[in-house]
């Protein structure tokens, strides 16, 4: 890896940007503004998966106590009487009490507990799978908003620049140093930057709404300008195994075993659950009679029948099926993306030189073309070329560092990383 964080440069390079945006928009300098991983814990508070995640954690508990339990289903108590009061009135009486305790097939209990605790982990899997797509749509949300930010920076700035140049014109023009129709070109830059600004702010607006929607809240210190910066991976991904590694491969996974489980605790339960029977009777013939006890032990055992639970064993079967085929694809997916995000990385930091070499050249060619102009060498439409130049690579350089960033982002959330 690197020596030095390729990153450095950015709190510097946009110091300057954020404090003019905060400034046109009466926001303080010193107000803490948000980052990207607080924009995203803010926005996942709101997500549906967050709101039901407790809920799947205590049906998880349940499903496994209920298969710890002793028996397959509650007990049940079962209270009968027999009388003849209602015609001979002899004296006739029966009373029967008795529990019925449903029994587990045998292997059913080891499979339905293993099902319970596969359920479980699927349900963390998918809270961490929801926490990947809700950072996904964050950072793309998060990184407009910058890029969107940055322009309007510079297309404030370009405005300013016009401003003084086209104040510059009019001066001379008065002095009768330049034609009236410089003044007409100077004042129709102004006007292109006026509109160039306009449209630039309302793609911020936008971009800020965007923002907030996810996020849930318009109380959030907002203030553009601000990067919110990525550590870039050093770690590779395990290029063969990424299951461990990668929430959305990991659900997926979990989600092939609860398939399995389920085959098999379908392939168990082939008839009904026995049941154990304990009862006692209390009786007596007729008036006078001794009243007489007896204890009953019976074990109910239903028959088996192949086509009872074909329907649920094929039902598991295809979910297995269809679960093991999206996990061998999903992971396709997850390999191809970290290494188009790696290339976008690569690619963005060759921009990056190449805009820096750029910028510093157009810079210098601005500072030659102004004093070039200020004692009449060049004309005023070369002087605004030179500027539109000089814009145009500033533009270019924030953009590409931007880019660079979310080109880290991307890469983090290629290989399964939450913002930092």
């Amino acid at each position: 890896m690197y020596r030095k964080n390729p990153l450095s440069w950015l709190p510097g390079a946009l110091l300057a940007l954020s404090a003019t945006a905060a400034c046109a928009q009466n926001v303080p300098t010193t107000a803490p503004s948000t980052t990207l991983k607080q924009a995203f814990d803010a926005a996942w508070t709101h997500q549906p998966e967050a709101l039901a995640e407790n809920m799947r954690l205590e049906a998880g508990h349940a499903r496994r106590l209920s298969a710890e339990s002793w028996t397959a289903e509650p007990p049940s108590i079962e209270i009968a009487g027999k009388t003849d009061q209602l015609d001979r009135n002899e004296g006739g009486r029966e009373f029967e009490v008795g529990i019925t305790v449903p029994l587990w097939l045998p292997g059913e209990r080891s499979a339905a507990g293993a099902l319970a605790e596969a359920e479980t982990r699927a349900s963390t899997s998918r809270s961490l799978a929801a926490k990947l797509r809700t950072a996904n749509a964050v950072r793309n949300a998060y990184w407009e908003w910058q890029r969107a930010s940055i322009n309007a920076d510079l297309a404030r700035a370009r405005l300013e620049k016009f401003r003084d140049l086209a104040s510059d014109v009019a001066r001379r023009v008065k002095a009768g140093e330049l034609a009236r129709a410089d003044q007409h070109q100077a004042d129709g830059a102004v006007a292109g930057a006026e509109a160039s600004l306009a449209e630039a702010e309302s793609a911020l607006a936008a971009a800020l709404l965007g923002v907030r929607a996810l996020t849930g809240s318009t109380t959030l210190k907002l203030a553009p300008g601000n990067t919110s910066l990525e550590p870039e991976p050093s770690a590779p991904l395990d290029s063969e195994r990424p299951d461990a590694q990668h929430p959305v491969v990991s659900e997926l996974l979990d989600r092939s075993e609860v398939a399995r489980r389920a085959v098999t605790l379908a392939s168990t339960q082939r008839r009904a659950n026995p049941e154990l029977t304990f009862a006692t009777t209390r009786e007596r013939g007729a008036f006078g009679d001794a009243w007489q006890q007896t204890v009953t032990v019976g074990v109910r055992i239903p028959f088996g029948s192949e086509s009872r639970n074909r329907a649920s064993v094929a039902t598991a079967n295809a979910d297995a099926i269809e679960a093991e085929a999206q996990l061998a694809l999903e992971r396709q997916r997850v390999l191809g993306d970290i290494e188009a995000a790696r290339s976008r990385v690569k690619s963005a930091r060759a921009q990056i030189a190449a805009a820096e070499r750029r910028s510093q050249l157009a810079g210098e060619s601005r500072t030659f073309f102004q004093k070039a102009f200020r004692v009449g060498e060049v004309d005023l439409p070369a002087r605004l070329r030179i500027e539109l130049d000089a814009a145009e690579a500033d533009r270019q350089l924030s953009g590409a560092r931007i880019e660079f960033a979310a080109a880290i982002s991307a890469l983090r959330q290629a290989m399964g990383l939450l913002p930092e």
